[in-house]
């Protein structure tokens, strides 16, 4: 029998609330079955697929991409449709992390600057008072 999972457990075992889990199901990123009693139980596959959805989040994906990623193995059992969308999200988010590292680097260099200009004026200041 394929081991199982509550709820609780999974939350535990990811850091999150019950209620993320549910709002990711409430999402259609997982479809966990229901025992007789209509308790969620969860098998390897949606542990799998919540390890992939909080891994797509690290990476800055949002949630409808993600979904669209994990639902195309669905359509194509062989996984090259997940692979080809899942390289074309990886590209795009290269490029805006590309992007905001230059924006960054050109925001740090502007700080830079002005502190530099903040020091100097300082010492003038500090000058002028002795």
């Amino acid at each position: 029998m394929e081991e199982t999972y509550t709820i609780t457990q999974l939350a535990q075992e990811f850091n999150i609330t019950s209620r993320t889990i549910r709002y990711y199901e409430e999402l259609g990123l997982i479809s966990p079955a229901r025992s007789e009693s209509g308790r969620r139980v969860f098998t390897k596959k949606e542990r799998t697929l919540l390890f992939l959805i909080f891994r797509g989040k690290k990476y800055g994906f949002q949630l409808e991409e993600i979904k669209d990623m994990l639902h195309l193995f669905d359509q194509d059992p062989s996984g090259k449709k997940q692979l080809e969308r899942t390289i074309d999200y990886g590209e795009k988010k290269i490029r805006e992390v590309t992007d905001r590292i230059v924006e960054l680097t050109e925001m740090r260099d502007e700080m830079v600057r002005v502190i530099g200009d903040f020091r100097m004026k300082l010492s003038e200041l500090e000058g002028e008072t002795e």
